[in-house]
């Protein structure tokens, strides 16, 4: 018996989602996660609680601002036997860790999310094999950003030879959909850097490099690509939107996703990780360590936040 009920992600009704938020990060895992930690979470309202928890998990479950690395660069955590199972009860309950397929057989548009050169490979090759099943969208883009590959990246199989996350995009692209022909290709000249994008399209399958929106501190992240695809492809109101990304980054990416693009267009959105057991490449186990589920809960307070903080004022 699993030891704790799932718990729902917002659904983006914009009359629903502090509730949703509330009960989320008030649920029996995020409990038991607080405690596991040696703390006592507050009876405080949502936007107070969400404050509380990050300073919380600020302490006690960020390993990338610690050490200032990408995801794949932290120092694995040691934690006891019983501090691990708590983690991964919680992920799975909390929804960092389930596989599930898509609820319909059509949407208006699938968006296969960006990453680590690895999980590019991955998120791609699993949105090609549900298209090939039998899934259809009026347009497919895979969104992704002008960051360096790492040299660790570029040993994945096929990306020795690319040099940003948007390369290995369209690498992947190529290979789990059959595409042989350049593709059409629209970008801003001059040298790389935070603020440059760019568009390869492939018939109705985009490859996307968002520029950052903060091109002066940091590298795009998913909410810049979210609004740089909005921005580059007009939506009409109630559309269906299908996320695609890893297992454990759902939560987040997710709410983000209702963020910049579900309360802003009216539009509907789902959000599913591929399944690990299944994955091409496959998953490393550090994937599924506990540091990084706690690591991406706090990114899910994190986005909770944001979320809040951007629904309309009664």
């Amino acid at each position: 018996m699993p030891r704790f009920a799932p718990v729902p992600l917002p659904s983006g009704d914009p009359d629903l989602i502090t509730g949703q938020v509330h009960a989320w990060i008030t649920a029996d895992p995020m409990r038991a996660l607080v405690a596991a930690f040696d703390g006592d979470l507050p009876d405080l309202a949502p936007e107070k609680l969400l404050h509380w928890l990050d300073d919380f998990s600020a302490t006690h479950w960020d390993f990338r601002r610690a050490a200032g690395v990408e995801r794949d660069q932290v120092t694995p955590q040691t934690f006891t036997p019983e501090t691990i199972a708590t983690v991964r009860d919680a992920a799975t309950a909390l929804g960092l860790a389930a596989a599930r397929p898509p609820s319909r057989s059509h949407y208006d548009h699938v968006l296969i999310l960006g990453g680590l050169g690895r999980a590019c490979l991955q998120r791609v090759a699993h949105t090609a094999a549900l298209i090939h099943a039998g899934l259809t969208a009026s347009s497919v883009a895979a969104l992704g950003s002008f960051r360096p590959l790492s040299p660790t990246e570029r040993t994945e199989p096929g990306l020795t030879d690319a040099t940003h996350e948007v390369d290995a995009m369209e690498i992947a692209v190529r290979a789990s959909f059959g595409f042989s022909a350049a593709p059409e290709v629209t970008c801003e000249d001059g040298p790389i850097g935070h603020d440059s994008w760019s568009i390869r399209t492939f018939g109705t399958v985009h490859v996307l490099a968002a520029p950052s929106s903060e091109p002066e501190k940091r590298r795009a992240h998913t909410p810049d690509t979210y609004d740089f695809w909005a921005r580059r492809f007009p939506l009409r109101p109630h559309q269906r939107f299908l996320i695609v990304t890893s297992p454990i980054y759902v939560p987040f990416q997710h709410c983000d996703a209702i963020r910049m693009l579900g309360l802003p267009h009216h539009c509907e959105i789902e959000t599913i990780g591929f399944d690990p057991a299944l994955a091409v490449p496959p998953q490393l186990p550090s994937a599924s360590a506990a540091d990084r589920y706690l690591q991406e809960t706090r990114s899910t307070i994190l986005s909770m936040q944001r979320l809040l903080a951007a629904l309309p004022q009664s």
